[in-house]
């Protein structure tokens, strides 16, 4: 039996969930709590870009409770998993199950490039680290 197989909401994550779900015959779930970081209130695409540029420069307790309320929801779901499970996810959302395995609380930790497969291993103590992505070579800081 394969994994579970878990994506955001985010079209370009259920496309990229969608051959693996064929090859394995599975439906992927879409779950809201691993997708994109939110803007701000208020927020069209292109201020979103320079806010995610200075976000992505920062921790999440200094970008305040909204963002601490994103960062939790997504470490108590990926936590929560004790099925073998792919998750389709994001490049900040990814970064958040990486902080919570290290106890980093930096919105980016490691530069993950397109692609790339993070892996962690949950338990009822906790989440570890296994391997962390490929890092891109080309990400602006």
């Amino acid at each position: 039996m394969p994994p579970r197989l878990v994506t955001s909401p985010m079209r370009r994550c259920r496309e990229t969930a969608a051959p693996l779900a064929a090859r394995w015959r599975v439906t992927a779930q879409v779950e809201p709590r691993v997708t994109e970081i939110p803007s701000p209130e208020g927020y069209g695409i292109g201020p979103r870009v320079p806010w995610l540029r200075e976000a992505m420069k920062s921790t999440w307790n200094a970008l305040g409770p909204r963002y601490t309320y994103y960062r939790d929801a997504i470490t108590a779901h990926v936590a929560a998993r004790r099925d073998d499970t792919v998750i389709v996810s994001h490049f900040v959302a990814i970064n958040v199950v990486i902080g919570a395995c290290t106890g980093d609380d930096r919105v980016v930790i490691r530069s993950l490039d397109n692609t790339s497969v993070t892996v962690v291993e949950t338990s009822p103590a906790g989440m570890r680290l296994v391997t962390g992505g490929h890092e891109a070579d080309t990400l602006i800081r």
